[in-house]
């Protein structure tokens, strides 16, 4: 089984664990290791809250691709798991089903994909909310971090209540999303890391 973990928020992270079965099936230990709640979201998997130093398990299938494990922030739910928050809300589920809105730090796997091998990134696509560590606890692989305080040092005109948006989501044009695929940096693509990914492969 492979297993990454691993977020995690500077000096705190939601710190994402992935471990292999036999049959390449995969769990993660997902843990919060910040000073204050993060609602953890994952796509397959669902939610939960999860306090200063709790932890929550997933199991996925072989061969899962295109999946998300997310933190969301200032999430107020009610008894039947409906609600709100601020950053990376699905829905207004607790379980999600969707993915996150932006902003939201993203940690992105594809298990058993090419040559068998599974990929995984830490990506900013989606803006920046939490800081994160991601890594394999099994196999000869490195974890991964983004650990700068990026909401701190988020230009105005990407500024969102609990976190950083990207470029393309405040602007959507071809300049900041680069859809057509003949882009150039932007001076806000230089000044942050918002449309980088950290990648890993296992």
């Amino acid at each position: 089984m492979a297993s990454f973990s691993y977020f995690s928020l500077f000096p705190c992270f939601l710190f994402l664990a992935h471990f292999l079965t036999l049959s390449n099936a995969a769990t993660f230990e997902v843990r919060n290791q910040c000073p204050y709640t993060v609602w953890a979201a994952a796509v397959p998997g669902g939610g939960r809250r999860l306090d200063r130093g709790q932890s929550w398990t997933i199991s996925v299938g072989a061969g899962t691709k295109q999946a998300r494990i997310w933190g969301r922030t200032n999430c107020n739910f009610d008894g039947a798991g409906r609600g709100r928050c601020q950053t990376g809300d699905c829905n207004g589920l607790l379980q999600c089903q969707a993915f996150g809105q932006p902003p939201n730090t993203l940690a992105e796997y594809a298990l058993n994909q090419f040559n068998n091998l599974d990929f995984f990134d830490i990506s900013l696509v989606d803006g920046f909310n939490v800081p994160m560590d991601f890594s394999p606890v099994s196999g000869n692989c490195r974890g991964i971090r983004c650990a700068a305080d990026i909401n701190g040092q988020c230009p105005n005109q990407l500024r969102a209540p609990g976190g950083c948006n990207n470029p393309c989501t405040v602007y959507k044009t071809d300049q900041y999303c680069c859809n057509s695929g003949s882009c150039t940096a932007t001076d806000l693509s230089r000044l942050a890391v918002l449309s980088q990914d950290y990648n890993g492969v296992k």
